[in-house]
């Protein structure tokens, strides 16, 4: 029996392994930043459907769930690809559902009040989750090398690629929990969070969609990076992970409000 219970979690982390996404780290502080800015009656009603854990608490709940076959259509909700010139609009949707069709879904079922309480809660960790993979701008790359994960790179001397350096490298090796990460971002006055909290899911896409292509453009494959390149593009994975988390407060609040 032991030894069953510890081939499956090996199993299960293998395939958390080949998943991508903000490392566990990275969407803990998107759930934070949005805790804390949260209203009080959408506080209220996602402590309810949450069962008192707050955002960050459940923030990886839609990778965690990637090991199970019973959720795997869910797996392209995770990103969206778009060629550099063109804009989603422009491009034909995925059959299989995409990030931005994901978020919809997510905020159809949690506007209707007809919805199982079961499904509100399974769709609010999944928007919670999917907002945050939004601001990765990775999730928002390429078909033609899988968001830069066929982008091979090294990272201190050892293999990865450009979507996994965006995604857990850098983050990971800074060393903070998330509680430190979230307490450093930088401070912002009113006037420069509600400007962030400005737009639309596809204006964001569109954001996000522009920094990949800079990203794209700042290695080259097989490059050996580390210090220097995590010197100058920290602020950015800061300042991402700060409107994502502002972001999905807002979002949540038009939902709940």
């Amino acid at each position: 029996m032991r030894i069953t219970v510890l081939l499956f979690l090996l199993c299960a982390h293998l395939a958390m392994g080949n998943s991508n996404f903000w490392s566990k780290t990275g969407h803990r502080v998107i759930g934070e930043v949005a805790q804390e800015h949260l209203n009080r009656k959408t506080k209220r009603v996602i402590f309810k459907l949450l069962n008192g854990q707050n955002l960050a608490a459940v923030s990886n709940y839609a990778d965690l769930i990637k090991s199970d076959g019973v959720y795997k259509n869910y797996s392209p909700w995770h990103y969206v690809n778009i060629p550099s010139d063109k804009n989603y609009s422009e491009v034909e949707p995925s059959p299989n559902g995409d990030l931005v069709t994901g978020i919809q879904k997510c905020i159809e079922i949690l506007k209707n009040k007809d919805s199982t309480e079961a499904d509100r809660i399974f769709y609010l960790k999944m928007l919670i989750h999917l907002i945050g993979d939004l601001h990765q701008p990775m999730h928002v790359g390429r078909a033609g090398d899988k968001g830069g994960n066929n982008i091979q790179l090294q990272w201190f001397g050892k293999g990865s690629n450009l979507h996994r350096i965006w995604d857990s490298n850098m983050i990971n090796d800074y060393g903070m929990s998330y509680t430190e990460l979230s307490k450093k971002l930088p401070l912002l006055n009113r006037e420069e969070i509600s400007e962030i909290k400005k737009g639309t899911v596809l204006e964001w896409v569109k954001e996000s969609q522009e920094l990949a292509n800079e990203i794209y453009g700042s290695v080259d494959k097989g490059e050996k990076l580390g210090y220097s390149y995590s010197y100058k593009y920290w602020k950015t994975v800061e300042k991402q992970l700060q409107k994502g988390g502002l972001r999905l407060a807002r979002v949540l609040n038009d939902i709940f409000s």
